[in-house]
C-alpha cells in the first residue's frame, strides 16, 4: 500500500485514506463483479495500483462509471427483479462519495425512516410499527411501484443541491444516474432521465434522499398527526378510522404522481388492526413488513391470562423462503462428518434466530423440524446401518444431540429434537 500514500495532492478533496478506507467497506460486503469480470480477489492482486489508479481519477474529476451489470433476481410471483451490479472500482468510488456526503444527510433524515441508514435497522422498524398498531386501528400497508426505475434524475439532484454545496458531488452522482446498463445479452441500454441502479452503494442514500422530500417531509406537513414507518420503498401508515386511510391513501397516490412514482395498487391495502379492543368485522386484517405478518394473534397477559392482540410473526412467505433453502442445500455432496453439516448450517441457522426470533421466542420451531427430518434422511443415505431404519435413524440424531448439544447453533441456544 505504500505507492498509494506518496502521490501529491489533487484537486478536489479526495485523500488516498478515504479511498482506502472505502475499499475496506467494499470487502466486508463482498459481492460479485462487474462488466469488467474482475472481482474482489482479483482486484486484490494489484490492490495499490488500482486504488492508485482509481484515486487519481476521482481526485482529478476526471473519473468516469462504467456500465452496470444487470442481474435479473426471482421473486416469489415468477417475475423478476433487476439489480445493477457495478464493477469493484465503481463501487469503491460511490462509497468514498457516499462517505463523504452521508454524515450531512443524515442530520436531515426524518425519524421515522429506518432502511440503509446508519445506527437504524429492521427490528427498529417492526417495533415503531408494534407500537403504532396499539393506538391507531388502521393500516395502509402501501408499496411504491418498481421505485428505484422511476427516480426522476431532475428531482434527484434537486435535493441533493439543498444540502450539497460541491459542485463535483453532484457531478459524480449525476454521472452515475446516467451510467448505461448492460443486459444478460450484452445490450447497453442509456437511461433516460430516471432509474437509479438497485444495487449500487449508493444507490440506498440517494433514495432515502429522494423519499425524504417526496413522502416523509410531505407526511409531516399535510397529516402531523399520524403515525408512519418507512423502510426504503416499504411503507406503513398508521390511521385512525378506515374513511382517513382511504382519504390519506388518495392523496399520497396524488403525491408520488407529482414525483413521478405511483402506488403498486395489487401491493397496497388498507388493514384494520383488530384486537380484543376492536370488534369490526368484514376487513382485512392481516399485512405483512420486514419478513413479518402482523395479524390478530392470541398473546399471554402479565397475570397469565389470554388476550387477543395485534402483533407480529414470521410470515408464511418468509417460512416458505427458508424451507425452500434448506431443500435446496445438497447434504450428500461434500458433507461427511457431522462437523460438515454444522459448519454448511450454523451461519444461516444464527441469521435465521437473530432476525425472525426478536419479538417471540421458539418462532422456528417448525422450520427446525424440516431441518431434523432433512438431518435424518441424511443419517439414512450416508450411514449404511441405518438404511431402511428410519426410527433407528431418529435414535442416531436423538444421541448426537446429547452428546454434543452445541453442535447446531439452534441446538445451544434451547432448540430441541421435537
Amino acid at each position: 500500500m505504500r505507492r498509494i500514500f506518496e502521490e501529491k495532492a489533487k484537486p478536489l478533496p479526495i485523500s488516498k485514506e478515504m479511498v482506502l478506507a472505502a475499499f475496506k467497506k467494499v470487502k466486508s460486503n463482498k459481492g460479485s463483479a462487474g462488466i469488467d469480470r474482475v472481482n474482489l480477489q482479483m482486484f486484490e492482486e494489484k490492490l495499490s495500483d488500482n486504488l492508485y489508479k482509481l484515486w487519481n481519477r476521482l481526485a482529478s474529476g476526471s473519473y468516469f462509471p462504467p456500465a452496470v451489470k444487470e442481474k435479473e433476481i426471482k421473486k416469489d410471483n415468477g417475475k423478476v427483479r433487476k439489480l445493477g451490479i457495478p464493477t469493484v472500482s465503481d463501487r469503491i468510488a460511490q462509497q468514498v462519495i457516499k462517505d463523504f456526503i452521508e454524515p450531512r444527510l443524515e442530520k436531515v433524515f426524518h425519524s421515522s425512516s429506518y432502511g440503509y441508514r446508519p445506527l437504524k435497522n429492521a427490528h427498529q422498524a417492526l417495533v415503531a410499527v408494534r407500537e403504532n398498531v396499539r393506538k391507531y386501528a388502521w393500516v395502509i400497508d402501501m408499496d411504491i411501484t418498481a421505485f428505484f426505475d422511476h427516480v426522476d434524475h431532475k428531482k434527484m439532484l434537486l435535493a441533493l443541491e439543498r444540502h450539497v454545496e460541491e459542485g463535483w458531488i453532484r457531478m459524480y452522482v449525476k454521472r452515475w444516474l446516467e451510467a448505461p446498463v448492460q443486459t444478460k445479452s450484452g445490450t447497453i441500454i442509456e437511461k433516460q432521465g430516471q432509474g437509479t441502479p438497485q444495487g449500487g452503494v449508493i444507490s440506498p442514500l440517494l433514495a432515502n434522499l429522494y423519499l425524504h422530500y417526496t413522502f416523509d417531509k410531505w407526511m409531516e406537513k399535510e397529516f402531523s398527526n399520524l403515525a408512519f414507518v418507512r423502510y426504503a420503498d416499504d411503507i406503513v401508515i398508521h390511521c385512525i378510522s378506515e374513511k382517513q386511510a382511504a382519504f390519506v391513501l388518495n392523496k399520497i397516490n396524488l403525491r408520488l404522481q407529482e414525483c413521478n412514482l405511483s402506488v403498486h395498487s395489487d401491493k397496497t391495502s388498507i388493514v384494520y388492526c383488530k384486537d380484543y379492543r376492536r370488534k369490526e368485522k368484514g376487513h382485512k386484517v392481516k399485512f405483512d413488513f420486514l419478513g413479518f405478518s402482523f395479524h390478530p394473534r392470541s398473546k399471554r397477559s402479565k397475570d397469565g391470562g389470554m388476550f387477543l392482540g395485534f402483533d407480529c410473526e414470521i410470515s408464511n412467505k418468509s417460512y416458505s423462503k427458508i424451507v425452500a433453502t434448506l431443500r435446496l442445500m445438497r447434504f450428500n455432496r461434500g458433507c461427511s462428518k457431522w462437523q460438515d453439516l454444522a459448519n454448511l448450517l450454523n451461519d444461516k441457522i444464527r441469521g435465521w434466530i437473530q432476525y425472525y426470533d426478536k419479538f417471540r421466542s421458539r418462532t422456528l420451531t417448525n422450520v427446525f423440524h424440516r431441518l431434523h427430518n432433512r438431518l435424518i434422511k441424511w443419517i439414512i443415505n450416508y450411514f449404511k446401518r441405518f438404511k431402511r431404519s428410519k426410527k433407528r435413524a431418529i435414535s442416531y440424531l436423538k444421541y448426537v444431540h446429547r452428546r454434543f448439544p452445541t453442535l447446531f447453533y439452534h441446538w445451544s441456544i434451547g432448540y430441541h429434537l421435537v
